[in-house]
C-alpha cells in the first residue's frame, strides 16, 4: 500500500529499531511513528505517540489502530493474536503468517529450506537427549538457539567440544530449541548509525 503524506505508522515493539522507521534516528517530530510496547520501551524516549499497554489489551489494541492508518513490527516477538486483532481494523504488515513464520526458528528454517535456500545443518531438540543426538549428527562447535523469544546474545549458547550437554540444556532453560551447525566467518561489518545521521 502507498502511503500518503501525513499518514502515520502504526508500530508494535519499542526498541531501538521502531522510532528508526519513523523518524531515522533523530529528535521526534509531529509526524513520527506511533508505537504500542510494554512499559520502559527505548522508543519512548524519541516519539510523540506512544501506547503502553499488554499486547493482549484488545480495548488498547482498538484505540492504537484508530490512531494509525497501516502497521508493522519492531521485532517478531509480538504475538499472532495481537496482529490478528489489529488486521481486521487497519492493514498489517507483514502478515500475520509471516509473523507466525519468523517467531519459530525451526518452522522459520524448515520454510526456508522448502524455497530451495541453503542455511546452515540444523536439527530440532527438545531434551538433553536429543540435544546429543542432534550434536552427533551435526559435529562441534555448534550453537543452540531457542526456537521463540531470543535474539543475538540472549536464548543461545555455543556449544564447544567439552562442553556437558546436559548442562548446556539446564542453562538455555527452554523446552523447544533449534541446534544449527557452526558458521565460520572472518568478519561481521555493522553499518554505522551515527555516521549515517550526520550525513
Amino acid at each position: 500500500m502507498k502511503l500518503k503524506p501525513g499518514d502515520t505508522i502504526g508500530i508494535l515493539g519499542g526498541g531501538t529499531i521502531g522510532p528508526d522507521v519513523g523518524n531515522g534516528g533523530g529528535a521526534p517530530r509531529p509526524q513520527g511513528p506511533g508505537v504500542f510496547a510494554d512499559p520502559d520501551s527505548p522508543a519512548f524516549d524519541v516519539v510523540l505517540n506512544a501506547t503502553c499497554a499488554e499486547y493482549a489489551d484488545v480495548e488498547a489494541l482498538e484505540l492504537f489502530a484508530n490512531d494509525v492508518d497501516v502497521i508493522t513490527y519492531e521485532f517478531e516477538n509480538v504475538p499472532a493474536a495481537t496482529a490478528m486483532v489489529l488486521a481486521a481494523r487497519r492493514p498489517v504488515i507483514p502478515a500475520q503468517k509471516i509473523l507466525e513464520t519468523t517467531q519459530d526458528r525451526l518452522i522459520e528454517k524448515d520454510f526456508v529450506k522448502k524455497l530451495g535456500i541453503g542455511t546452515a545443518d540444523y536439527a530440532d531438540v527438545s531434551s538433553a537427549e536429543t540435544l546429543r543426538a542432534a550434536i552427533t549428527r551435526i559435529g562441534l562447535p555448534a550453537v543452540i538457539k531457542t526456537r521463540r523469544f531470543g535474539y543475538d546474545g540472549k536464548g543461545q549458547a555455543i556449544i564447544r567440544d567439552g562442553d556437558d550437554p546436559e548442562k548446556v540444556w539446564e542453562d538455555l532453560g527452554t523446552k523447544s530449541a533449534i541446534l544449527e551447525a557452526f558458521v565460520p566467518f572472518e568478519r561481521e561489518i555493522l553499518r554505522d548509525r551515527r555516521a549515517q545521521r550526520r550525513r
